[in-house]
């Protein structure tokens, strides 16, 4: 589903060369939910930009469902986005001005290979979000704009789920809802789901867990 091959990351500071991942490998396979914990400035967010297709490595492989994304130009990293990526980012990015299911219209325009509208509908019920198909981000709470940003993520029909920091702004209950939603949905649509955060307390729901810090990444016991 999503494979690293000896892939590093480096970044120039002034005459310095900063390597922001060192030598990794590994796969992560479907219907697993992933946690990645670190201190700030281990490397997780470039390793989730590179899993996104949204930078390519220094060296080394990275591969989405057996296709080799490092070498591909930056229209084909777009198409790969499109087709085959869910971010669910800590800013919700919802635009201001469209309902929720005006969010949902729109991402229809941008790609074709959408839920049907009964697995949307089934999905807007699971989510607890069918009754705030009308309101605007700004009547609705933080809990709920997140549910939004997964059900979006959900909603183009990805193979692997990016979460970056996702429960930041939530409080505890939220938190551990949003996490449950995750799993739970990883497991029923057959997804790779991977969350980035600082908080411990979420990987009780993760299949596994890897620790990033100084580059490394190494899986630990859940």
């Amino acid at each position: 589903m999503l494979e690293f091959k000896n892939v590093t990351k480096d970044f120039k500071d002034g005459n310095q060369t900063i390597q922001a991942v060192k030598p990794t490998s590994l796969k992560f396979e479907k219907n697993e939910l992933i946690a990645i914990i670190g201190p700030s400035g281990s490397g997780k967010s470039t390793f989730l930009t590179m899993a996104g297709a949204l930078q390519t490595p220094t060296s080394g492989d990275i591969l989405i469902n057996n296709q080799d994304i490092s070498k591909m130009s930056q229209k084909a990293l777009a198409q790969t986005r499109m087709q085959e990526i869910g971010f669910i980012l800590q800013a919700t990015n919802l635009v201001p001005f469209l309902t929720v299911k005006q969010q949902f219209k729109l991402l229809a325009k941008q790609k074709k290979d959408i839920l049907s509208e009964e697995a949307y509908q089934k999905l807007m019920k699971q989510l607890n979000l069918d009754a705030i198909e009308n309101k605007l981000p700004s009547e609705i709470s933080g809990g709920q704009k997140q549910r939004v940003a997964i059900a979006k993520a959900l909603y183009t029909k990805p193979s692997i789920i990016l979460a970056d920091e996702p429960t930041a702004a939530l409080d505890t209950e939220n938190a551990m809802e949003v996490m449950r939603i995750l799993k739970e949905q990883s497991k029923e649509q057959n997804k790779t789901c991977i969350v980035v955060t600082h908080d411990e307390r979420l990987t009780s729901y993760c299949d596994k867990v890897y620790h990033m810090e100084d580059g490394v990444l190494e899986e630990v016991q859940n």
